[in-house]
């Protein structure tokens, strides 16, 4: 059994973002990023071919360079394993989510929650294309008549996690759909969750989407934690 019991209040952040062609993003992302949260650490996995990577690092920010690609959620993992603050939040680096939020995402995990999700579906954003946004809202009410989960966007590139969480928590990182095992795995598990709402603008750049990977996958992370599953027999076999 997970010990869901977190023996301190964070107080460090860390950001971790993934990058694949951001250059024309990178700098304003960094640039934002550090009028919200001064000097704290911001990682960069980048698996980039323009470039992205050194206009990071002369930003100051730490770049993991992941070549060649792994995929989202080995990119993410690679993050989460170099992170050093008690709050991890990421975030796409293609200027979509909107850094203001950080201090509403830290505030809710010194709240005492262990997982903070940042919405962008409390309407259809203009940003997204519809056959997204209806996508989105089937994946939302699925993972609640599956899971028992209530989220309104499980895809969301922008979230805080608390440290001790992720570090307790066996999720399966090798997958497109890691941000919908992310959330509800630990809602599954019981660690307290919670969900704000965001505007989401145009990104910089082109989209990296793979529709086709990241509905198959999602289906099979709503079925990984369905209900009635024994979700203590599938953390002690993951961590086996």
């Amino acid at each position: 059994m997970i010990d869901k019991k977190s023996s301190k209040i964070p107080q460090s952040i860390s950001i971790v973002t993934i990058a694949l062609n951001e250059e024309k993003a990178i700098a304003k992302v960094v640039n934002d990023l550090r009028k919200v949260i001064g000097n704290a650490e911001i990682i960069v996995v980048d698996s980039s071919t323009d470039q992205t990577a050194e206009i990071a690092q002369e930003l100051g920010c730490k770049v993991i360079k992941q070549i060649p690609p792994k995929g989202y959620g080995a990119a993410y993992h690679e993050g989460f394993s170099v992170s050093t603050g008690d709050i991890i939040i990421t975030l796409d680096c293609d200027d979509t989510y909107p850094v203001a939020a950080i201090p509403i995402l830290v505030k809710k995990i010194q709240e005492g929650f262990d997982l903070v999700s940042a919405s962008r579906l409390k309407h259809k954003p203009a940003t997204m294309p519809l056959a997204n946004y209806i996508a989105n809202c089937v994946f939302a009410i699925c993972e609640y008549l599956v899971c028992g989960i209530k989220t309104t966007d499980c895809h969301t590139g922008m979230r805080a996690y608390r440290r001790e969480m992720l570090q307790s928590f066996p999720y399966e990182p090798y997958s497109q759909s890691l941000a919908v095992e992310l959330y509800l795995g630990p809602a599954r598990c019981g660690y307290k969750y919670t969900e704000i709402f965001i505007d989401y603008t145009e990104r910089v750049g082109v989209s990296k989407l793979q529709p086709i990977a990241g509905t198959i996958g999602t289906f099979k992370r709503i079925w990984k934690w369905r209900r009635f599953k024994d979700v203590d027999s599938m953390i002690e076999n993951a961590k086996a």
